[in-house]
């Protein structure tokens, strides 16, 4: 049977975790480039199906702190795909309206990829229908320490902490936290994604590698996500 959406249980952030291109690429006989480069379409049909469900925020686990100790040739071949991705995708983003933003250690990309992402940035920032974030250079525990050197270089004291005043010194600081974290190629694993903020987010894992994730598998999750009970530490009779 073929379940709908229903429109008034959307989740409004959705986290993902490309997980499984290299793997994917192995089976076929390729290399891991290969899949990487697979991966890109899985990415604009999920975000093109985002809009479609009238999911307001998406961000995708693009590239780890920990993914600068692959080998050399990869990293570069993955920030080629990045740049050449990012300047074909702007005019995908403006077709649906969709803005761009980054979190992570942007700074220590390379340049010819901070210009994509600058210039990419400035001319979606006034789309409406979605946000899709991208996660690069970044993990969880960095985001964590950097927040607490900045509120130390803000000289808050301790009795001013709270979890409101940690949230304004996160890189997401002005987006709601994920609902829903969806992580693909049947790994039941974090892996140091978005520590702080999906601390009741529902998790959803598929066997699916992610070259070969579509929008129905993202409308899947949604499903599956609607017919859970959240209540964040409560019991159902509260």
């Amino acid at each position: 049977m073929n379940q709908i959406i229903n429109t008034l249980k959307l989740p409004k952030h959705i986290a993902i975790t490309m997980d499984g291109n290299g793997r994917w690429a192995k089976e076929k006989g390729k290399n891991r480039l290969f899949g990487h480069n697979n991966g890109v379409k899985a990415v604009r049909d999920t975000i093109e199906g985002a809009v479609e469900y009238g999911i307001k925020y998406i961000t995708l686990f693009a590239f780890s702190t920990e993914n600068w100790n692959r080998p050399k040739q990869e990293v570069n071949a993955l920030m080629t795909l990045l740049v050449s991705s990012i300047h074909k995708e702007t005019k995908t983003l403006l077709d649906n309206d969709i803005k761009l933003q980054t979190i992570g250690n942007i700074s220590k990309l390379p340049n010819r990829c901070q210009k994509e992402l600058c210039e990419c940035i400035d001319i979606t920032k006034e789309n409406k229908s979605m946000t899709l974030i991208l996660a690069l250079s970044y993990s969880g525990k960095w985001e964590i320490i950097n927040a607490v050197k900045n509120i130390i270089d803000s000289n808050i004291t301790k009795e001013e902490i709270s979890e409101e005043i940690f949230k304004q010194y996160l890189t997401t600081k002005n987006v709601p936290d994920p609902e829903l974290l969806i992580r693909t190629s049947g790994e039941h694993r974090i892996s140091n994604f978005m520590l702080w903020q999906i601390a009741y987010s529902e998790l959803y894992f598929t066997d699916k590698m992610w070259p070969d994730f579509r929008r129905e598998d993202l409308k899947k999750a949604i499903i599956n996500y609607q017919n859970r009970e959240r209540r964040f530490g409560k019991t159902n009779k509260e």
